[in-house]
């Protein structure tokens, strides 16, 4: 399986749906299978990154505590 490098955005400090729409925004960018890491501090990400994910047929592959808020690491469909 090829490996990608993982694009990194930071959406601390923005509210909903500020952390979701730079998400859906960055893995337009990534190719198929690409990964996207999405560092996020608003409590209604741990909602709506899963959500949108599932949604849009990508993968929720770890979503961790990262300080005050969370970092979600999203595969890209294939």
């Amino acid at each position: 399986m090829p490996r990608f490098p993982v694009l990194t955005i930071d959406a601390r400090g923005h509210r909903c749906p500020v952390p979701t729409l730079r998400l859906r925004r960055a893995l337009e960018d990534v190719a198929p299978g690409g990964t996207v890491r999405l560092l996020a501090d608003d409590p209604m990400a741990k909602v709506d990154v899963p959500h949108f994910a599932a949604e849009a047929g990508h993968e929720v592959v770890a979503a961790e505590p990262d300080g005050a808020g969370m970092a979600f690491t999203v595969r890209k469909r294939a």
